[in-house]
């Protein structure tokens, strides 16, 4: 059952990968902070569950998230200066729950992703977008900026990408957001649950622990010279990981011409 922050969300568990459907339709999947709150308990939830492997972030109706709630947005307007940098930290937290995830994070975007939307993208390991799907940093012209979101739309999409994006705040479509990195994928929207379930399949057959720890290696590695610092924990990395009862249970497996244990 879901708390009252998880009101506005619907889990569901199909096998080993658990779907987060965002259900706020009716104001395109806005968020405010009881959606955020909701989130980041789910997600949390989700991590701790041995029995899910995957997390697929949807949204329900025709948009993904237009980013933060009008009405929110008003009430923010009255906030002291410590009422807003704590409101602020609660959608910082949430993506940065979803970004350390230990468990691969697809984002599912069947349509339009704007502000902060657009980052709940860029923090999911991967997405997938439907061709009608929009995007645009809209921040600006609220005299506002992305701030929170900025680590990650940068970090998926680049500097220079931003400076156009974050300065314009133009909308740009699924193809530009494919090209500039954001997205991993552009499908017709009949076919996109199956480009995610292919997805999830494709990660369904990597080792638990391992995809885990290649997340973990990817924020280790990132933006840092390649310097004896880091050959040395790359090094010991391996070593952990063949010394591993999944790395000996992985090449065991592959000896023998066998699935290995953590496929059904």
């Amino acid at each position: 059952m879901n708390s009252p922050a998880e009101a506005r969300l619907r889990t569901s568990v199909q096998g080993a990968v658990a779907t987060v459907l965002m259900d706020r339709a009716d104001v395109h999947n806005a968020f405010d902070p009881e959606l955020i709150a909701g989130l980041s308990e789910t997600f949390l939830r989700l991590d701790a569950d041995p029995a899910v492997r995957v997390v697929v972030l949807a949204a329900s109706g025709r948009s993904f998230s237009a980013g933060a709630d009008l009405n929110w947005m008003k009430r923010m307007a009255t906030y002291s200066g410590e009422e807003n940098v704590a409101d602020a930290r609660a959608l910082a937290r949430l993506m940065r729950v979803i970004d350390h995830l230990s468990k691969p994070v697809i984002a599912r975007v069947q349509g339009a992703a704007f502000g902060g939307g657009v980052g709940l993208v860029a923090c999911c390991d991967m997405a997938v977008a439907a061709r009608e799907a929009v995007f645009c940093l809209s921040e600006v012209r609220l005299g506002l900026i992305p701030a929170v979101s900025s680590p990650y739309v940068v970090r998926a999409m680049g500097s220079r990408a931003a400076r156009r994006y974050f300065l314009t705040a133009e909308r740009f479509g699924a193809d530009e957001a494919h090209r500039l990195g954001l997205v991993h994928q552009v499908v017709d929207a009949e076919g996109l649950d199956a480009a995610v379930a292919a997805l999830a399949d494709h990660l369904l057959k990597g080792g638990p622990v391992a995809l885990a720890s290649a997340k973990d290696l990817i924020a280790a590695v990132s933006d840092r010279p390649l310097d004896d610092a880091v050959i040395e924990d790359t090094a010991r990395r391996i070593a952990a990981q063949r010394a591993g009862a999944e790395g000996q249970e992985g090449v065991a497996a592959f000896l023998e011409k066998r699935p290995p244990g953590w496929i059904s």
